[in-house]
C-alpha cells in the first residue's frame, strides 16, 4: 500500500517526459507531416565523396575518371623491366633519382640516377627504367 504513490509519481514523470518527447518530434515535422531533413546530400542521408570533395581532392577525384593522374598520385603502372618494356619514371627534369627494390622481399633500397634518352638499368638487379617527360597539372 505504501509503494503505490511512490509508483503512481514515477510513472506521471515517465509519461509527462514521453509527451514532451512526442510534442518534440510533431514540432520537427513540416506540414505534410513527414519529419523534415536537412542533409547536404541531395537524397537526403550521408553525402557521396563527390558531393563533399572540394580543391585539390575534387580536381584529383575528376581526372581520375578520365583516366589521368595530373600529380603522380597513383601508383605506377606495372611493367616487366625488360629493354622492350621498361618500367616508365615520370618527371618534369631531364634527371630523376630512382629507387628499385631488386627482390620482393628485400629490405634494402638500390638508388641511382636515370636520365633522360635511353633506357637505363638497376646495377644490381639489372631492371630496366625509362624517363618520360611529365608536365604539371597547373
Amino acid at each position: 500500500r505504501h509503494l503505490l504513490p511512490r509508483l503512481d509519481a514515477r510513472a506521471s514523470r515517465l509519461l509527462r517526459g514521453a509527451g514532451a518527447l512526442a510534442a518534440q518530434a510533431l514540432r520537427a515535422c513540416g506540414p505534410s507531416g513527414v519529419a523534415a531533413v536537412r542533409s547536404m546530400a541531395s537524397g537526403g542521408g550521408v553525402p557521396t565523396d563527390d558531393e563533399q570533395a572540394t580543391g585539390l581532392e575534387r580536381e584529383v577525384m575528376l581526372a581520375a575518371r578520365k583516366g589521368l593522374d595530373p600529380y603522380n598520385i597513383l601508383p605506377p603502372k606495372g611493367a616487366s623491366g625488360t629493354k622492350e618494356d621498361p618500367n616508365l619514371v615520370p618527371s618534369v627534369t631531364n634527371k630523376r633519382i630512382v629507387g628499385c627494390i631488386c627482390e620482393e622481399d628485400n629490405t634494402s633500397v638500390v638508388w641511382f640516377w636515370l636520365h633522360e634518352g635511353e633506357a637505363q638499368r638497376c646495377p644490381r638487379c639489372g631492371a630496366h627504367y625509362k624517363l618520360v617527360p611529365h608536365r604539371l597539372a597547373h
